[in-house]
This record gives structure tokens, C-alpha cells and sequence, in this order.
């Protein structure tokens, strides 16, 4: 099947890219939960595309989609079926799909309580400040949140993140804070993330400084391991929350893992994400191969990674709202399908995920697209563009003139003669100068409407592509074996660090020498 692709493939290459573009101009669209996604200025015409559905369809996609929805296992190395998806499920399901559904009404309802004041300080004034710590999937995520609603957050709350085991996020974080008005949540699956517990630690004696044995009141913990966040507690009550073990922590901010984002924001904006997110699972579950957006998309990062030989693909986010997605799918996709062994221990014969890297538009523009125009890597590129209506007009047509150009650029280019045309009388070393290559591919997305809703269905997309996409390559994008590993070097270090043991790796041992 590969070798049919890779025939379609050389003969696709031949053709610029315009024209293969404008031979699929307003066809090669899907749409889904409100988002239109344009796959016009890809490598991809009639017979490569159907050739490509066929290679789904052989590798079993929609069987893939039934057995996510269907609770089956589908993380083969922790034996576990992969249920994020019913966290943001509107209906009753059934078995272990159904706890998890409920494991986050306890953390609204929370919310709820916090913003109508049914919770408060051990002072029994309301809670003004949030510090939410976490590292990972306990992170980005309701990072993501936050910064992309942070103008729909009612007033009274000050919402702070950290992260890193660096001191100094804390210590950012706790600026300016009163310990007396501070609710202070850790996230952490595992309970035994070692930047979240030292970083937990610190903020705990914080509390206590000020409160004492009040402090606990002043602690909300998310996590899968409940004995040890008590044990951690050390006989306090302090509010516990669910992290089902079923949902991977990249795959978590529809849990608990956003109980910050669900107070900040209001549980009612948390839980019109959650109804977008589960219009995009109906979509994914409902709809044939063809018509599939998250299938088509994994398709599509299959035949440009795979098949076409592209090494990275570039997220230009044209909303401002969206400016911390490239980074948040970084984690959702390099670590879920950065990868080049299956499940069963045999090696991937071809390129896996790419590198995903990009930023907000049109910010990028004075930065890193010369790269992208004519740089000499043509690297995919993929647009959103959902503004929110109604704000300034001249600044909405400006963005969607900016998005709407560079995506035309990037797949036409300008040619020498057009410089020379354009520009009569230019130097000739110029002129070459101001050549652009063109046929850089891109896809364009769509919402005619911004907000929650379409911010919930876009996540879920690209949940649910990543896990298309790695089925497409043989992988498990529900574990992380490259992370593990160096968290276990690094405490093998630490005693090196103190001179207590040594470093067996020489370069190590003299980086070590250095730093002591």
C-alpha cells in the first residue's frame, strides 16, 4: 500500500502546487462541529486521495474509532481502554465510560460553590486567588484554557500557574498573594510527578506559615492516586479530586485537571467546552472514512510525513485567543506519537510524527515566516483562522487579509519574472533576492463563530487525529517510555549533584564537576 502511495506521490510532485490547488478549489473541503477545514493546497488530487482513503480503510480506522468509543483497550501497555472523551459526554454511558463521565461533576460543582461562596477561606472570606501547579498535561491544558477565556472570567479571582521546578516560577507565582485568600491545586495523575510535589511542598509550607492547621482548607488535589495525596496530607482534609486512570494526562483537561480553569472561568463557560468537544466526538464517531475530519487530518499527516518526506509541520494560530495551542499540541502530539517502536517491539519502517512547532499570526509574520517563504525546507503549514466577530472590523479584515495572503504565497510563490514585472528597473541580485519558491502545501480551518464551543470541538479534533494518525504508524500515543527514562536518570543524578555518588558518563561527571 505504501508503494501505491508513493506512486501517486511522484506523479503529484510533478505539478505545482497551484495548479494542483486550483483543480481542487472548493471541493477538497470537510466541515465538523462548525469548523470548515480547506485541504485544497495540499499534494493530494482525485486518484492520490482516494488512493490515500483506501490505505485508511485497509488500515482499519473506522474499526479504531468504534473501539475508543466502545471502552476497548486501546493503551496496550497499561492494558486500559482510553476514555478522556467521556469526560465531555452529554448523555449516560455505561460501565467504567460512565465513572469517568462523572468523576468531573464533583470538581463543577466545586466551582459552583467557590464562586457562589457555599465554599470559602478557613477565614470564611471568599477564595481570591487560585495558584494552580502542575507540569505536563496538568498543564498546558488548562493554561490553554485560561489564557484563551481570560476575558469571560467573572471578577474576584486572580488565577497564577506553575510549573517548573525552577524556584523561581514559584516564587512568580506567589508574588503579591495573601496566603489567607489563596486556594492553592496541585495536579498530578500519579501523585509522584517529582516537579509538582517539590513545588506543592513549598506552596503547603507557605499555607501553613500564615494558617497552620487551617492551611488544608486552603488545598485542593487532582490526582489518580488518592492514598497518596492523603499520605502527602498527613491526616488533614484537604479536597481530593478524581483523575480516572483512564485518561491520560495529556488527555485530561476535560477532568478535574482544570478545576483552576472551571472557578476562574465560571463551571457554565467550562461546560459549553466540554458540549463543543462532544459535538466533535459525534462527529468522529458518527461519521464514514470520507467525510471524517479527525481520520482525514491523521490521513493527511500520514501522506505528508510518511509518504512526501516532510520532517515538521507549522500551527499558524490566526486568533489571539489561540496563541498558546502550538504549544499545548506539541505535548498532545509528540509525545503521544513521537515514537518509532509499536506496541508489540518492532520498528516503524517509516518517519513517524513530525516535529509540530508555529505561534500566533500575525505576530509570526515579522519572525519566522521568511523561513517559511523561503527558507530552503518547504515545510506544511496549517491556518486557523477564528477571530471573534464583532470586535473592531478594520482590525478582523486585516488578520483575515494577512492569513489569507501568506497561505496564497506560501503555495504560489512569486516567480522572477513577476519581480521584474512588479518592480521595473530593480537590480537583478535584488530582484533574485524577492524570488519566492512557492509550493510550501497548507491547510486552512475555519469557524464562522469563535468561542468555548469551537475551542472544545477543536481540541477534541486534534485529539482524535493524533490517535488516528497512530494507528495509521503501528504506535501507542497513550504512553510515553522516552519521558520515563529521563525522569530516571535524573534521580539517579541527584546525589551525584551533593558528591555523594559519582556519574558513570564522563561528559556528565565533568558537567557536574563544573557546576559544583
Amino acid at each position: 500500500m505504501d508503494t501505491d502511495l508513493s506512486t501517486h506521490a511522484q506523479r503529484v510532485r510533478q505539478t505545482p502546487l497551484g495548479n494542483v490547488a486550483a483543480a481542487r478549489a472548493g471541493q477538497a473541503v470537510l466541515t465538523a462541529a462548525g469548523w470548515r477545514i480547506d485541504m485544497a493546497r495540499q499534494y493530494l488530487d482525485g486518484d492520490s486521495d482516494n488512493a490515500l482513503l483506501a490505505f485508511g480503510r485497509a488500515r482499519s480506522l473506522e474499526a479504531a474509532s468504534a473501539d475508543l468509543f466502545g471502552a476497548a483497550i486501546v493503551n496496550p501497555s497499561e492494558g486500559r481502554p482510553a476514555l478522556h472523551w467521556a469526560l465531555r459526554a452529554r448523555m449516560p454511558l455505561k460501565g467504567e465510560a460512565e465513572t469517568v463521565r462523572q468523576s468531573v461533576l464533583p470538581a463543577l460543582q466545586f466551582a459552583r460553590d467557590i464562586r457562589s461562596g457555599n465554599v470559602r477561606t478557613a477565614g470564611g472570606t471568599p477564595f481570591t486567588s487560585i495558584v494552580h501547579i502542575g507540569i505536563g498535561g496538568s498543564d498546558f491544558g488548562p493554561r490553554l484554557i485560561a489564557d484563551a477565556f481570560e476575558d469571560m472570567a467573572p471578577a474576584g479571582i486572580d488565577l497564577r500557574f506553575c510549573a517548573n521546578v525552577d524556584p523561581l516560577d514559584l516564587d512568580r507565582a506567589l508574588t503579591g498573594l495573601d496566603p489567607a485568600t489563596t486556594l492553592v491545586i496541585g495536579v498530578s495523575k500519579s501523585f509522584g510527578t517529582e516537579e509538582t510535589l517539590y513545588n506543592l511542598a513549598r506552596a503547603r509550607t507557605w499555607l501553613e506559615n500564615a494558617l497552620g492547621d487551617a492551611s488544608a482548607q486552603h488545598l485542593a488535589l487532582v490526582t489518580a492516586a488518592p492514598e497518596k495525596a492523603k499520605a502527602w496530607l498527613g491526616g488533614r482534609d484537604a479536597h481530593l479530586f478524581d483523575m480516572p486512570l483512564s485518561v491520560g494526562g495529556r488527555f485530561s483537561l476535560w477532568s478535574a485537571a482544570s478545576l483552576a480553569c472551571m472557578i476562574y472561568l465560571g463551571a457554565d463557560v467550562f461546560d459549553r467546552i466540554l458540549a463543543g468537544a462532544s459535538d466533535m466526538d459525534a462527529h468522529t464517531r458518527d461519521m464514514p472514512l470520507a467525510a471524517n475530519v479527525p481520520m482525514r487530518l491523521a490521513l493527511l499527516d500520514y501522506w505528508n510525513t510518511s509518504i512526501l518526506g516532510d520532517k515538521m509541520r507549522v500551527l499558524l494560530a490566526y486568533a489571539n485567543r489561540l496563541r498558546l495551542l502550538p504549544t499545548y499540541l506539541q505535548q498532545l502530539e509528540m509525545e503521544s506519537n513521537g515514537k518509532s517502536v509499536g506496541p508489540d517491539g518492532v520498528s516503524i519502517t517509516v518517519d513517524t510524527a513530525p516535529a509540530l512547532w508555529g505561534g500566533e499570526g500575525s505576530v509570526g509574520q515579522h519572525s519566522y515566516h521568511q523561513w517559511l517563504h523561503q527558507g530552503s525546507q518547504a515545510v506544511p503549514c496549517e491556518f486557523i483562522l477564528a477571530p471573534d466577530t464583532g470586535r473592531d472590523s478594520a482590525g478582523l479584515s486585516a488578520l483575515t487579509a494577512h492569513a489569507l495572503a501568506q497561505a496564497e504565497v506560501l503555495a504560489n510563490g512569486r516567480s522572477l519574472a513577476e519581480v521584474k514585472t512588479e518592480e521595473p528597473g530593480l537590480d537583478d541580485a535584488v530582484a533574485r533576492q524577492k524570488v519566492h519558491a512557492g509550493g510550501r502545501a497548507s491547510t486552512f480551518m475555519t469557524h464562522a463563530a469563535f468561542g468555548p464551543e469551537a475551542f472544545g470541538a477543536l481540541v477534541a479534533m486534534y485529539e482524535h487525529r493524533t490517535y488516528f494518525a497512530g494507528k495509521l504508524w503501528g504506535l501507542n500515543p497513550f504512553d510515553q517510555w522516552g519521558v520515563e527514562r529521563g525522569k530516571t536518570m535524573a534521580a539517579r543524578l541527584k546525589p551525584a549533584l551533593t558528591g555523594e555518588e559519582s556519574a558513570d558518563d564522563p561528559v556528565t561527571a565533568s558537567l557536574i564537576a563544573a557546576l559544583r
